[in-house]
């Protein structure tokens, strides 16, 4: 127990900024293992994002609660995966090869694909957290961090790394079966608490799965035919876009259409 506690600890200091204990150490061959604990990182940083937007809706309107919720989630992760996403919205825009991809998204520069995608993704998670009911934008946070993350980690499981080194090559060792089954436990516990609180339906749960897998098989299948494989950036896009995905879906079901 002590072992997996600091594997935790190790996946919270990678993907996030949050401090973790001195006695956890350090050794480069935890990070091969710490990705099972991605999801559960993601429920920490979507309980933070939750707090933060119940404590701003209780004086504030809901589209600044979330905005300083997303503002909270984005300084807790040191936009690590909004970065990513905006990488590969470079690499798959501007790389015509598999080399010239890779090289445009290792490039700290961020060109117009970036910026239009980084604006387009910010803007709809903005617009669809304040569409919400203040309990459906909360209890779709405490859902979408760690079920968007867990299709991040789904790559880790089924794909091939496409560098031969980069920020992900820690991580980048194949999960097994058993690594991939926990990581899928930390996403169901949050779901099913929801559930059994009445924050969300089975529905939206279910939609949300089915949104978020969709999201992930799509830019899996471009990553697959663009680059041989699947980068850090890569792993930021998909966490992104599921995240985005599953906020659509629970607002679908919710059935708040501009036409209904």
């Amino acid at each position: 127990m002590t072992h997996q506690l600091r594997l935790f600890f190790i996946a919270l200091q990678f993907f996030t900024r949050l401090p973790i204990p001195r006695w956890v150490g350090f050794d480069p061959s935890w990070l091969n293992h710490a990705s099972r604990y991605f999801a559960l990182v993601g429920l920490v940083v979507g309980a933070i994002g939750a707090t933060v937007y119940l404590v701003a809706a209780q004086w504030l309107p809901a589209a600044v609660a979330a905005v300083l919720s997303t503002a909270a989630t984005i300084y807790i992760t040191g936009a690590f995966h909004e970065d990513g996403f905006a990488d590969t919205c470079d690499g798959l825009g501007g790389g015509m090869t598999k080399e010239r991809a890779l090289e445009i998204m290792k490039d700290s520069r961020v060109g117009a694909y970036g910026a239009i995608g980084i604006v387009c993704m910010l803007g709809a998670k903005l617009a669809l957290l304040a569409s919400l009911p203040p309990a459906s934008a909360i209890a779709a946070l405490l859902l979408a961090h760690p079920l968007s993350r867990l299709a991040a980690t789904s790559l880790i499981w089924q794909m091939e790394y496409a560098r031969t080194e980069g920020k992900a090559k820690p991580l980048a060792v194949r999960m097994s079966d058993q690594e991939f089954g926990i990581a899928a436990l930390t996403v169901l516990a949050p779901a099913l608490c929801l559930l059994a609180f009445g924050l969300l339906n089975l529905a939206a749960i279910v939609v949300a799965v089915v949104a978020a897998l969709l999201a992930t098989c799509w830019l899996a299948r471009k990553y697959t035919r663009r680059l041989q494989g699947y980068t850090g950036d890569c792993l930021g896009a998909v966490q992104q876009l599921a995240e985005v995905a599953i906020y659509i879906a629970v607002l679908a079901t919710l059935g708040r259409g501009a036409l209904a």
